[in-house]
């Protein structure tokens, strides 16, 4: 075994990034044996002991001495906390990875680490563009992406390739002269209990629900741009665009549940949020959960929270005009009509006019009870 390449040493006293010693391995093994490494990386499952000795002895002083990877260990608090690194792909442009040891996350120790690691790449190594990529669904990485403003922008098909399977994969990029902070808002789904209602953030397991819901008849004739027929991957990528929404700052969506049982009853979210000015909600219902009350509820809690925690002036909400339910439900909370967009809405099979409502923030009601 070739003996490790010095790195530089670089710390803001609280992480430290340096080369990889022999009392590594261990660190290096037991992370790469963690479920969520093996599921967002393309590191061998199994993972060995050997592997761990390859890695730490070989692969990465060979990237420092060929000069196409600048891998460094992070310690923290004394002790191994993962790894970072810049691969090179030459005129001043490199990939960035990262991952870290179970004990490290939460901590904020990893976001430190690529800080540091950023600014030796950009000022050190005169980078001018730093490119990220991470399989869609890794929240984790993105948020820390996201966290440093490196700028998320799309999502390529096949991409990313792990033990001979390619995924689809986010891409997103860093200039020299970007500010290290996030560009956009990424979003909170608070849990609301009021009104007899309990709303949360929606979850995989959700899913069925959202499938049951979703298939239904009436649901696939009002909600005419739902697929058809609608499958559970439908649902699943349903709960993952929630997730996309926050992420991108542009609304949010709750699961409506009885206090007393987590079981999702109904969705509801707001979205097409200007500052200051207004903002959209929209909704439905499963169908053991109709004709309660249930959604008129909730909608005055996400009313009421909107102009409260948005500081909007105005909401909105649109129904078919043929859609009874849907309207009476504006219509308790508050919301007005005013006016009619002839065509305005697909319904499954034609487009519908849609009934166009609105209510003040000076005119919300107190429909608490």
């Amino acid at each position: 075994m070739s003996k490790p390449v010095p790195a530089p040493l670089l710390t803001d006293r609280v992480v430290t990034l340096r080369a990889h010693l022999p009392e590594d391995v261990t660190g290096v093994w037991e992370q790469c044996q963690d479920p969520l490494s093996q599921e967002w990386t393309g590191v061998p499952v199994p993972f060995t002991r050997d592997d761990a000795e390859r890695f730490v002895h070989e692969i990465c002083p060979a990237g420092w001495r060929s000069g196409t990877e600048w891998a460094f260990a992070v310690e923290a608090e004394g002790r191994f906390a993962g790894t970072v690194s810049l691969r090179t792909e030459g005129a001043g442009r490199a990939e960035i990875a990262y991952g870290a040891h179970p004990w490290a996350r939460g901590t904020g120790h990893l976001e430190r680490a690529v800080r540091l690691l950023l600014d030796y790449g950009f000022a050190q190594q005169d980078l001018t563009t730093v490119i990220w990529w991470a399989r869609q669904g890794n929240w984790a990485s993105r948020r820390l992406a996201w966290r440093v403003g490196i700028q998320v922008e799309g999502t390529l098909r096949r991409w990313v390739t792990q033990r001979g399977e390619s995924y689809p994969t986010w891409v997103g990029t860093l200039l020299r002269e970007d500010a290290r902070e996030p560009l956009s808002p990424w979003l909170e789904c608070p849990v609301l209990g009021e009104d007899g209602v309990r709303l949360r953030p929606i979850v995989v397991t959700d899913a069925p629900r959202i499938h049951e819901a979703c298939s239904e008849a009436q649901t696939q004739h009002w909600l005419g741009q739902l697929p058809s027929p609608y499958t559970l991957d439908d649902a699943l990528a349903y709960v993952e665009s929630r997730t996309e929404q926050l992420a991108e700052g542009t609304g949010v969506t709750w699961a409506v549940t009885d206090p007393d049982d987590d079981l999702l009853l109904a969705t509801i979210g707001w979205f097409n949020h200007t500052a200051g000015e207004e903002c959209e909600i929209g909704y439905w219902t499963h169908p053991d959960a109709r004709g309660r009350g249930l959604m008129t509820r909730a909608t005055g809690v996400v009313v009421r929270h909107v102009v409260a925690e948005l500081g909007v002036a105005r909401v909105t909400a649109y129904s078919a005009v043929d859609n009874a339910a849907s309207r009476r439900v504006i219509e308790a909370n508050g919301l007005r009509q005013y006016g009619v967009e002839r065509r305005g809405i697909q319904v499954r099979d034609r487009r519908a006019d849609m009934a166009l409502y609105d209510v003040l923030a000076s005119e919300v009601p107190d429909l608490r009870r």
